[in-house]
């Protein structure tokens, strides 16, 4: 038996009694979980009676793995009964102290549910589409970025190091006139400019011949990452060997033929397909500026009470997602935050912040979509898979294997919905 009780923000307190009969499979289970490897004397390994096991062992060491099984199996019986549709881990409530071989007990469960939504106005708002026009000095400023794509460091024959040449030096770092780990390089390469090394460094080093050497005298910032050199003096001995400096190719029908792109083999041909292609990120971006517009309006008018907790699962979904693709480039979290420039708390709050965002959107499109009868025909749903299909290249069945219909289905929805409200709007 269960008895429900709903509490404000969207949370109710389920109370949920256990039977003799109910617990007693638990601890069934609990043993079959560990049998094969009990070794108790005068029994085979794997072959002794779970009475036995507890009158060596004690049946409160069974406790734990019984309350998982028996909690799970009854916890989403009701909500399945119930049709509740819950957006974040139960709270348990248990006094363990309490708990009896051959007895029932209850528990609590207390748990948020997915808010309603009251929709305010979604449709009809004032927009102005951004022009997708394309200008001539965007098209040669994009050749221009190809053709710096294509440059190639060359020696400099004639001239000192400037701003935006390559230098190759070798260098040694010393505080207090001793060397420090990390401060000596042979042949490194580094952008004069780029400001790779500390501040002052680079500056000091514009006017050098190849050959020269020099002693280079700067300060580590007091917030330097290695703490015992932070806020230091330090002199760092270098020798300059070679400069290098871009050599841009120029535009000609014979460098376009070069890039082997398909249908374009001359200079007016590479303008033309230029353009294009701006036309299209043109066309992307306003239509998804338009989305956001549509969206953030949509949502900024719906009322919804969105429990913390279904805020705090959607932040730490997020976070792990960031902490995977930081070990993919095989960096650490600290790592991560300190490129970024960031620190830890900034990071959650603004992570929490795009959750609440993430959450209030999707609850509101899911809501409009319901409310205008937005559904997805089988054709629709077969179509994205075959989309699916296409960009993981994997065959329909694979990706079927991997995704339900409902998955799938609710996509589709998802984007005839934000479809929709892009149609809606107003233009000014």
């Amino acid at each position: 038996m269960a008895k429900i009780e709903t509490l404000d923000n969207n949370r109710v307190k389920i109370e949920i009694d256990v039977t003799a009969e109910q617990f007693e499979a638990g601890l069934d289970y609990a043993y079959d979980q560990i049998k094969d490897d009990v070794d108790i004397k005068g029994f085979r390994k794997g072959k002794v009676p779970r009475h036995v096991y507890e009158q060596h062992k004690g049946v409160q060491s069974l406790y734990e793995e019984a309350l998982n099984y028996v909690l799970q199996e009854t916890y989403s019986d009701v909500i399945e009964k119930e049709s509740l549709e819950v957006v974040a881990q139960p709270k348990i409530d248990l006094d363990v102290s309490k708990l009896e071989k051959g007895k029932g007990f209850t528990y609590t469960a207390t748990v948020a549910v997915k808010p309603d939504v009251e929709l305010g106005e979604y449709k009809g708002f004032e927009y102005e589409h951004e022009s997708i026009d394309v200008t001539d000095e965007e098209i040669d400023a994009k050749i221009d970025a190809l053709l710096g794509q294509n440059a190639e460091l060359v020696l400099k024959e004639d001239g000192a190091l400037e701003e935006n040449d390559t230098a190759v030096f070798d260098f040694e770092g010393f505080v207090d006139g001793e060397p420090f780990e990390g401060g000596k390089a042979d042949n490194h390469e580094m952008v004069i400019g780029s400001n790779q090394f500390i501040p002052g460094f680079e500056n000091q080093m514009v006017g050098m011949q190849p050959g020269e050497e020099r002693e280079i005298k700067v300060q580590f910032p007091n917030e330097y990452q290695a703490e015992h050199l932070a806020g230091k003096d330090a002199v760092f001995k270098t020798k300059l060997h070679e400069i290098k400096v871009k050599q841009t190719p120029e535009l000609t029908d014979e460098f376009v033929k070069e890039l082997d792109k398909e249908g374009v083999g001359t200079i007016d041909e590479l303008k033309a397909d230029t353009k294009e292609t701006l036309v299209q990120e043109k066309e992307e971006t306003s239509k998804n500026k338009a989305i956001d517009f549509a969206v953030e309006e949509a949502a900024k008018n719906a009322t919804i009470d969105i429990p913390e907790e279904m805020i705090e699962q959607e932040k730490n979904r997020q976070m792990d997602n960031v902490k995977r693709q930081a070990q993919q480039y095989g960096i650490d979290f600290d790592t991560y935050l300190q490129l970024t420039g960031t620190d830890k708390e900034t990071f959650e709050k603004n992570a929490r912040e795009q959750a609440e965002k993430s959450i209030r959107y999707n609850l509101t499109i899911e809501a409009i979509a319901e409310k205008e009868g937005i559904d997805a025909d089988q054709a629709e749903i077969d179509a994205k898979f075959e989309e699916l299909s296409k960009q993981y290249n994997m065959d329909v069945e694979q990706i079927k294997e991997q995704v339900n219909d409902a998955a799938v289905k609710q996509e589709v929805v998802f984007r005839k919905t934000i479809d929709f409200l892009v149609e809606n709007l107003e233009t000014e």
